[in-house]
């Protein structure tokens, strides 16, 4: 372990691109991993790892070595943020990243056997905005029940006195309903700071990533919501830090990784936010856009439930 802790203290001190912080951590599990038969096939895992992309002059880290889907990426954030766990609307939408985890079958084996297909239980958006409010179907109202954890940070982010506050803090994990969630959540915890300069930083706790297929999403996503957030409170993106504790590449996604890991990263694109709507519920997907992605084609890996 300290090898690879002094590895990756070498990395950052000599790095030119921050995709390559991803590049290293695939070859920290290739070069380092233990296979692990889990409870959803076998992955080569390692414990333990931070990235930091910057966000500044509207950076966005959308990965380059391979094409990342920013739409349905966005598309699931936005989801998040309406408080959702309906995966109905997602598929309206043609998203499908939660099909796997909705189906009859998938519920069932969690126990779930009165939830109808499609609903998720309390998960990520419940617990956003209606952190631990008695759950029945995704189809009811929590308006006004449970705790509102993101829109408490964008009333601190947009006091001057409190944006300073070092407990702007959002959990999606709440030991109390995990059983009741079709999937309890991988990116369980976020914190917000800002420095002077009106600076927005954002770092993310991750228990458990898949690094081939979840972790590319996960990156553009939280820098999706750091770069809205500071849009929406006047203040300006400025870091993302992303730490990861259970990193594991699945054991049929290895030899793709391979091939990415020699791809060179391209520059960066740029996000532009157009129209400021008073409410963080109003935003939609034509509001972003995105300048100058370029990357390598798209990589297929199969999606583990």
């Amino acid at each position: 372990m300290l090898s690879r802790a002094l590895e990756s203290i070498k990395f950052r001190n000599n790095q030119k691109h921050d995709e390559n912080q991803y590049i290293a951590l695939i070859d920290d599990i290739i070069n380092h991993g233990d296979m692990v038969d889990g409870r959803n096939g076998k992955t080569l895992t390692v414990f333990g790892s931070s990235m930091h992309f910057s966000l500044e002059n509207g950076e966005l880290p959308l990965l380059t070595t391979k094409k990342v889907a920013w739409k349905t990426c966005l598309k699931e954030l936005l989801w998040f943020i309406s408080g959702s766990t309906n995966n109905d609307l997602l598929n309206e939408q043609n998203v499908k990243i939660w099909n796997g985890n909705s189906s009859r079958e998938f519920l069932d084996s969690r126990g779930l056997v009165n939830n109808r297909v499609n609903d998720l239980g309390p998960v990520y958006g419940h617990q956003w905005r209606f952190f631990n409010a008695d759950y029945s179907t995704c189809d009811d109202s929590y308006n006004g029940k449970g705790v509102d954890q993101l829109d408490y940070i964008i009333k601190q982010l947009k006091d001057p006195k409190e944006r300073y506050s070092r407990r702007l803090l959002m959990s999606a994990w709440n030991p109390g309903q995990l059983d009741e969630m079709a999937l309890p959540p991988c990116h369980v915890l976020v914190q917000f700071n800002v420095l002077p300069g009106d600076k927005l930083s954002c770092s993310l706790y991750q228990r458990s990533g898949d690094v081939g297929l979840g972790v590319p999403f996960n990156i553009a996503s939280y820098s999706f919501l750091t770069h809205l957030i500071a849009f929406h409170c006047g203040l300006k993106a400025h870091e993302f830090c992303y730490h990861l504790g259970n990193c594991h590449i699945y054991d049929d996604h290895i030899e793709q990784l391979k091939i990415q890991r020699n791809k060179e990263p391209y520059k960066f694109p740029k996000l532009v936010i157009k129209d400021k709507k008073d409410d963080i519920n109003d935003y939609i997907v034509d509001d972003f856009e995105i300048k100058d992605y370029k990357s390598h084609e798209p990589i297929k890996m199969n999606m583990r439930n």
